[in-house]
């Protein structure tokens, strides 16, 4: 099996795939058996995630023993060298994180192809080895990101917004009056109360940036372009929003099982 991990600012996703490989043709099938979302804590112990990890598989009636490699998209820092522990005591693996020198299978056409975080990368990959290019993936998460890939299959660059999430925390941390409300569409766009006021300002604003960046960038690569969304709100905003035709929730763990496979295979290459 194979164990999956996106670290995020806000929520940690883990992902459990069972690798299983044809005795005729040689291929590799892959069948996710669990996934699990849970908080990001940075001043978690080793132990504490140890233990966190273990009963999660217990829940999931998945044996610890029968993992065989962890792969990791971190762009927390400060959680590498936790988690890294975390995987050689509690799984006895060293774990392969997406970072400058990982075989991915996409370049990386930034002025600085070390900064871009990893989790745009392993969205990128995913992206193109299910829908093709050129392609964009919307990233709902504590920020919000636009990854473009090109035709031919490379990581281009993107935007950055502010995530819905900590828009609506300003918003209400910078007035004297405003409560916090859900994040929803609301019954109709003009609000007659405050809640309601609210909500239509959140939703078709936020739905505003989403659709305004995408008919940029999609006018930019050409009509053709397949729009992806992944993250918590994806599925909200994707049914609403002009451009998204595909929500996948499981975007990010499936471009990480993708990378793993590349440099499981590239490594076997050397060995030969």
């Amino acid at each position: 099996m194979l164990l999956v991990l996106d670290v995020g600012n806000t929520n940690t996703v883990l992902g459990v795939y069972r690798m299983e490989t044809s005795g005729f043709s040689g291929r590799v099938g892959t069948k996710l058996e669990a996934h699990w979302r849970v908080a990001t804590i940075a001043t978690h112990t080793v132990d504490e995630y140890g233990v966190l990890f273990r009963n999660l598989f217990a829940i999931g009636k998945i044996e610890v023993a029968e993992v065989r490699g962890i792969i990791i998209s971190s762009v927390v820092p400060p959680m590498d060298s936790t988690l890294r522990e975390v995987c050689e005591r509690y799984f006895h693996l060293k774990p392969l994180f997406v970072e400058p020198g990982a075989k991915t299978g996409m370049p990386v056409l930034c002025d600085n192809p070390a900064e871009v975080g990893a989790d745009r990368i392993v969205n990128g990959v995913a992206a193109f080895e299910k829908f093709g290019g050129p392609c964009i993936v919307v990233d709902f998460g504590t920020a919000t990101t636009f990854d473009v890939v090109s035709r031919k299959g490379e990581y281009m660059g993107g935007a950055i917004a502010p995530g819905i999430g900590i828009s609506a925390q300003a918003l209400v941390e910078n007035t004297a009056r405003l409560p916090r409300v859900d994040f929803r569409k609301p019954g109709k766009l003009i609000g007659t109360n405050t809640v309601a006021s609210m909500q239509s300002g959140m939703f078709y604003g936020y739905l505003g940036l989403v659709d305004g960046i995408l008919e940029r960038m999609t006018a930019e690569l050409g009509p053709e372009t397949k729009v992806v969304a992944t993250g918590g709100l994806s599925p909200l905003i994707g049914e609403h929003s002009k451009f998204i035709k595909t929500v996948d929730d499981l975007l990010t763990l499936d471009g990480l099982r993708i990378i793993w496979e590349r440099n499981t295979a590239a490594h076997k290459q050397q060995r030969a």
